[in-house]
């Protein structure tokens, strides 16, 4: 079956294609007594005009292609834009937010809404890299952060802020929620297959602060830093609430 005939763009150059038209038929129309006085005038001035005609065809040429390249310019700029922009707020190896991202992120989250946020930090860590190396502690950062991606609500943020330690960035929640999502991430951590070379298991102890609207990074930061500590102090592998958490934990239904 064939198919519909090809549709070409119209020509922008149409008028004056029949104004030339024109001109060639009064041309060869032109009476013999007047053609050596007009005739050869006319003809100078068709030539005149085709030649016009086909620069400006070639200029309109020239100018769609640098239309088409600088448009390509153009994307290939914001695709660059973009890259950039994403490698300064992101972790290269887990592909996480990176410290300056999360304090930029919670400081405009308090800014309208409450918030919990989550520090965790990888138990004996120094020990896997200096017993396996630092590939295998690699490895290890990224099955973390496997689990904390596939625990976390749809909501949250994830953040890498140091070599082994990381927050979890949970708007609207308070204390009670805040730890119930923190004991899922701590046994998610506990079960995971992390496939050590002496056959041992990771485990990583959490600190949990929640803060109103208002509040700022620092402060929230500082306070579930405190209780990953008090986690730390108390054995590993466990979670511990800031003050400010409890209280709020206190008061949910």
């Amino acid at each position: 079956m064939l198919g519909a005939p090809a549709r070409h763009a119209p020509d922008i150059f149409d008028a004056e294609n029949q104004t030339l038209l024109a001109a060639r038929a009064a041309h060869a129309a032109c009476p013999s007594s007047a053609q050596e006085a007009c005739g050869q005038a006319l003809g100078d001035l068709i030539l005149a005009y085709e030649r016009l005609l086909r620069e400006t065809r070639r200029l309109v040429r020239r100018s769609d292609r640098a239309e088409l390249e600088m448009n390509q310019m153009n994307t290939r700029l914001q695709d660059l834009a973009a890259e950039l922009e994403h490698r300064a707020n992101h972790d290269p190896l887990t592909g996480v937010l990176n410290r300056a991202a999360v304090i930029d992120l919670v400081n405009r989250h308090f800014g309208r809404e409450d918030l919990a946020l989550i520090v965790l930090d990888i138990d004996h860590f120094k020990r896997i890299n200096d017993s396996f190396g630092h590939p295998v502690g690699d490895r290890v950062i990224q099955g973390v952060v496997a689990c904390l991606q596939a625990v976390v609500p749809t909501t949250a943020h994830i953040g890498r802020v140091g070599g082994e330690e990381f927050t979890v960035v949970l708007p609207r929640h308070g204390g009670a929620a805040s730890e119930r999502v923190a004991q899922d991430l701590r046994h998610a951590i506990e079960a995971y297959a992390f496939e050590l070379p002496d056959g041992s298991s990771v485990t990583a102890s959490f600190g949990v602060c929640w803060g109103p609207a208002g509040s700022d990074f620092d402060s929230a930061y500082g306070l579930a830093d405190e209780a990953l500590y008090v986690a730390k102090r108390g054995g590993r592998n466990q979670v511990r609430l800031a003050t400010n958490a409890l209280a709020a934990a206190e008061h949910v239904v």
